[in-house]
């Protein structure tokens, strides 16, 4: 899936993300890619995300230009 960033912390790694229906979900540092060294506001993202919408949350996150790790 992919998003938006609209935050992001560069001391914690956690921020914000919107789908492209609207919806912004967070992440926290455990889900961004260590990768990576930061994210700007109105990057392209992949992410995935665990739970249901309400109460869903991002368990990982990286450029959406980059291959994923896993």
């Amino acid at each position: 899936m992919q998003a938006t960033v609209r935050s992001y912390d560069p001391v914690t790694h956690s921020g914000t993300v919107l789908l492209d229906d609207g919806v912004e979900l967070p992440y926290d540092g455990a889900a961004f890619d260590r990768r990576l060294r930061l994210l700007r506001s109105g990057q392209r993202v992949r992410i995935t995300v665990e739970g249901e919408l309400s109460s869903a949350r991002v368990t990982f996150l990286t450029v959406a230009t980059l291959a994923d790790p896993r």
